[in-house]
């Protein structure tokens, strides 16, 4: 039978207590857990029958870490007194300085407190494969229960920083060998020799080792300096924007030089200080947004289960279908892949083999995995193999009639049961659509570039779209290691969308005077990995030209003509599909911006003519940013306003995953409601005034600036899901 949720312990003949951590799925701390295991070990210190005492987690996992709702809920209310005190009173009186040895019982994983409750006990006996770590970084804090102090204690100080400000888990395995596991055992045996080992140092027989006091593993003070500087300087480069990082060095800094009690207690102030910066705030924002996402109204609430898709069929073998069918192989699922001619289907299928390589390359996957994923591939060029697939996925270029034909021919072919969906990004689906009978099995599965490694999976529902389609669409999305999320049926749906005045506010400042480099490198250094040029670039001006007049038919109202996309093509700029864009691409070195191509900037402004009096207009990088985002965000508002997203929440963690917004800053309207909605409501009308219509704020952000309200509250409006 299942435990319930709390701390048990049971006193054997031997003389051993067995403390058992019961909290489903993964044994987290939570509040409960913490006053439970201090009841505990309170009780066996001073149990006359208890010599010596065993940590063990139920159902074969030690502890996933501390509770992450606490953390939401000191976000909510401010208050930091629900943060309960663990790592003094708890692992250092209780446990740690306890007179009864203490042996920590190991299997399945120990992370972040998991882990540092492990730490503070007298010995860890583990069974294989149990993962081991402290990934408290992500999510914006350190360590609170000691384990910046006893980490470099246990493995060395290299290691440990390592471990602690990259996140990296190891194994069991490796523990061993570095001295965080003292016994590598059998499942089976875990328990029995975790007992005897907490006997045999009650005993005398083996050694009674505290491991805030140990010093044998941190060499002399000029060589953990030395290795500190080297710490601060990786910190520097994966977290520019970030305070934990350089707080947790400073942590661990203090125990070497002042001793490990000092270190805690130095750590348990920064941990609070953390827990309440904006970092922390955005993190644990996105990780609960990307969690409400498998939450559908009248989709996962009533009672439906998602079919079995075994089989699907990919149409166009391009970029994006090679793309998506190496996601699906990689997951198991056989895929069929139809192109129109065999000159075509040979360089899908090279493409293909080409993604599965480039993943051994980098030692993502093993040579036998990408062997067996091809072994469910298949190229054909027509529809045969198409009579008992349980899904087709239509990604060919965005031309309304052909996508039309597809839709029409597939429909006959296809089982009256099969998913039909398109990859379009730009074409509304009642318009795919509109020729077939199948209208409730019509659904959008937008990947985005490339499909095989962006974690993002927009499923566009239109108003005739089934509920089980979308569920099936979801449970495959998950399948493939993508995250799904639910959006409403528009022109750009809801990250294209959201980010179209991006490209359009950096043509707009290149056109008023601002150097283009100076804004990629102020947007990059905001935390986006590509300024917009360079984004441009990669995706490729041809498709940016492409798409410019499906929105100007829709949006055309606020956008911001600028003709330097077609002077660039015009000189044989591409971008990095040729080698040359705004930036000059060769292989195996960094692209390099390219003065040349300030020619074309220039002829572009004599065309556009908006520099105030012709001459360039001067803003500090803060203006950049704000110009550029703010009127994503002012888009981002309009979404919300007409229900194409769920909630919010939605549109953040598609923002992270789609467009790579920093997600220390917790997407684009956790952002926004941060910076505040009545600042960027003033800023957009000040903007307005000067440069037009392209700013002006949307009537959403009027009312919440007005109205003193965030914009991720929710209103009671329509949705379009």
């Amino acid at each position: 039978m299942a435990k319930k949720i709390g701390v048990t312990m049971e006193v054997g003949n031997d003389g051993v207590a067995v403390i058992t951590i019961s909290n489903p799925p993964v044994n987290s701390l939570a509040s409960p857990i913490i006053s439970g295991l201090k009841e505990k070990f309170r009780d066996a210190n001073q149990r006359i029958d208890v010599k010596a005492i065993v940590l063990i987690g139920n159902n074969g996992r030690f502890s996933g870490g501390f509770d992450i709702n606490v953390f939401q809920q000191v976000h909510k209310t401010g208050d930091l007194s629900l943060m309960p005190e663990v790592s003094v009173e708890l692992v250092c009186n209780l446990m740690e300085d306890s007179r009864k040895p203490l042996v920590a019982a190991v299997e399945g994983l120990a992370l972040g407190g998991g882990l540092e409750l492990a730490m503070a006990c007298h010995a860890r006996v583990a069974a294989p494969k149990a993962q081991l770590g402290l990934p408290e970084l992500t999510l914006g804090v350190i360590p609170g229960f000691g384990g910046t102090q006893r980490l470099p204690r246990l493995v060395g100080l290299a290691k440990a920083t390592d471990m602690i400000l990259l996140s990296k888990s190891i194994s069991s395995e490796e523990g061993q060998k570095l001295g965080l596991i003292d016994a590598l055992v059998p499942p089976g045996d875990v328990l029995s020799t975790s007992r005897k080992w907490a006997l045999d140092i009650a005993e005398g027989r083996k050694p009674f080792l505290r491991s805030l006091h140990r010093t044998d593993k941190i060499g002399s003070l000029s060589e953990a300096r030395a290795i500190l500087k080297t710490s601060r300087q990786l910190a520097k480069k994966i977290a520019p924007n970030m305070p934990q990082h350089h707080a947790c060095i400073e942590v661990i800094e203090e125990g070497i030089i002042h001793g490990g009690y000092s270190g805690v207690l130095k750590e348990a102030e920064v941990f609070k200080q953390l827990v309440l910066s904006d970092t922390a705030k955005g993190l644990v924002h996105v990780f609960f947004a990307q969690r409400a996402t498998s939450k559908v109204p009248n989709v996962t609430d009533v009672g439906l289960k998602p079919r079995p898709i075994k089989k699907v069929a990919v149409i166009g073998g391009g970029l994006m279908g090679s793309g998506i069918a190496t996601a699906l192989l990689l997951s198991n699922i056989r895929v069929v892949l139809k192109e129109i001619n065999s000159e075509y289907l040979m360089k899908g299928i090279k493409s293909v083999e080409a993604n599965m390589k480039g993943l051994v390359s980098r030692g993502k996957l093993t040579q036998d995995k990408a062997g067996k994923a091809l072994s469910l591939f298949k190229g054909v060029l027509d529809y045969t193999e198409f009579k008992d697939v349980d899904m087709v996925i239509e990604a060919v270029i965005e031309n309304i009639q052909l996508k039309q034909n597809i839709f029409k021919e597939i429909e006959k072919v296809c089982s009256p049961h099969c998913i039909l969906a398109s990859n379009t990004s730009t074409i509304d689906l009642d318009v795919i659509g509109e020729k077939t009978n199948s209208k409730d099995r019509i659904v959008g599965a937008h990947f985005f570039s490339p499909a095989h490694l962006m974690p993002l999976l927009e499923i566009v529902r239109s108003k005739n779209t089934s509920a089980q389609v979308i569920l099936d669409l979801m449970a495959v999305g998950k399948a493939i290691k993508k995250v799904p999320v639910v959006v409403g049926n528009c022109i750009g749906f809801a990250v294209n969308r959201t980010f179209f005045p991006y490209s359009q506010a950096a043509h707009m400042l290149a056109n008023l005077g601002v150097d283009l480099f100076r804004i990629d490198s102020v947007i990059t250094s905001f935390g986006l990995p590509l300024g917009p040029f360079q984004l441009g670039d990669l995706a490729g001006h041809g498709i940016g030209l492409a798409v410019g007049p499906i929105y100007a038919k829709v949006y055309g109202d606020r956008m911001f003509r600028s003709p330097m996309t077609e002077l660039l093509l015009k000189s044989g700029r591409n971008g990095k599909i040729n080698g040359k864009g705004y930036y000059i691409y060769e292989k195996g070195s960094k692209p390099k911006p390219d003065p040349s191509v300030l020619s074309v900037v220039e002829e572009s402004r004599k065309l556009t003519n908006i520099m105030p009096g012709g001459k360039p207009i001067s803003v500090s990088d803060k203006e950049i940013v704000e110009m550029i985002l703010f009127p994503v965000v002012n888009e981002a508002c309009r979404v919300l306003d007409e229900g194409v997203v769920i909630r919010a929440s939605d549109l953040d963690i598609a923002s992270v995953l789609g467009m790579s917004f920093p997600s220390y800053r917790g997407g684009i309207v956790f952002w926004a409601d941060t910076v505040g909605p009545k600042y960027i409501y003033e800023r957009l009308k000040r903007l307005s005034e000067t440069y037009g219509s392209f700013f002006k704020p949307s009537r959403y952000l009027e009312e919440r600036a007005m109205n003193g309200m965030l914009l991720s509250e929710s209103k009671s409006s329509r949705s379009r899901l």
